[in-house]
């Protein structure tokens, strides 16, 4: 639980808060980002501004159910049932957001995808006890793609819970992921179903992998997001722990699928109104990169 005592001093008064424990993982900013902010001199996350309204409440008490390391606080006692049943939280189509980030990933986002031939989570959430039962009145979870070592979580509590089969690429299985039921080789597509292919992209770690939903969404782990305004693609070198080389290339590989969405572990959301149009922004992001290196 938040702690009143350790409140950081940017914080607006009121009811909501942040502590001095925030890891600046940034989910809150994402759920009500006109409530959460970014303190650049603490590197951490504040309350810019408390909640005028129900709605706006309820926003907050979302962020405070879905941060990692339960570094949101309120003053008073107050109710965040609804908030946690908000979660997953619908996207767009069959795609929802999962909430309830686990700190043993950073605060990783992940993902659920309702299908009729089984659903899929995308890389691993907390293992919360409200958001295990909505899963399960979803229709439970077939598969648990995991993009990489970095964001795989509790995901024996899932495996135990729902009998789920665990994807993840050789590269990045360690002692953690060594009884995952499926292991994948290689860097060439492989396809999970009909509307499901994993599509390997080394870089930030070697096993590192994206997954390809109905040629629509693409999940792509901590290889590529959104910059804050949500208006351009980027991936980064300083979080990039195998090969900067390779995640180049896996970028440009990217370019020979069709896809709408990038929906990443760490970092912003990114929709295009068009497969042509997401293309073009990932070619964009190649030609920054490219100077930059000329720059070096």
């Amino acid at each position: 639980m938040a702690r009143l005592a350790q409140r950081l001093d940017e914080n607006v008064p009121g009811e909501f808060y942040v502590d001095s424990t925030c890891i600046d993982c940034d989910l809150c900013r994402q759920i009500a980002p006109a409530l959460y902010a970014r303190s650049d001199r603490e590197q951490q996350s504040i309350v810019l501004r408390q909640p005028a309204d129900g709605a706006e409440t309820h926003r907050a008490l979302m962020a405070l159910v879905a941060c990692p390391t339960a570094s949101i606080g309120t003053v008073d006692k107050i109710s965040a049932s609804a908030a946690a049943r908000a979660f997953p939280e619908p996207v767009d189509g069959d795609v929802s957001f999962c909430g309830y980030a686990a700190e043993s990933s950073f605060g990783a986002s992940s993902y659920f995808i309702r299908r009729e031939q089984g659903n899929v989570l995308v890389d691993s959430p907390r293992a919360a006890g409200p958001l295990m039962r909505r899963l399960e009145q979803l229709g439970g979870v077939r598969w648990m793609f995991l993009s990489h070592r970095d964001d795989v979580a509790e995901h024996r509590a899932y495996a135990q819970r729902f009998g789920c089969e665990r994807v993840l690429h050789r590269h990045d299985v360690s002692g953690a992921t060594a009884d995952i039921e499926r292991i994948i080789d290689g860097d060439e597509p492989i396809r999970l179903d009909d509307d499901l292919l994993i599509i390997p992209v080394p870089g930030h770690t070697r096993g590192s992998s994206a997954l390809l939903y109905r040629d629509e969404f693409l999940f792509t782990g901590d290889h590529l997001w959104a910059t804050d305004e949500q208006d351009a693609l980027e991936m980064s070198r300083s979080v990039c722990w195998y090969s900067w080389r390779e995640q180049v290339k896996s970028l440009e590989k990217l370019l020979a699928f069709r896809f709408r969405w990038v929906l990443p572990g760490h970092g912003r959301r990114f929709q295009a109104e068009t497969p042509e149009k997401m293309r073009d922004a990932l070619a964009a992001l190649l030609a920054d990169v490219a100077v930059q290196q000329k720059g070096r």
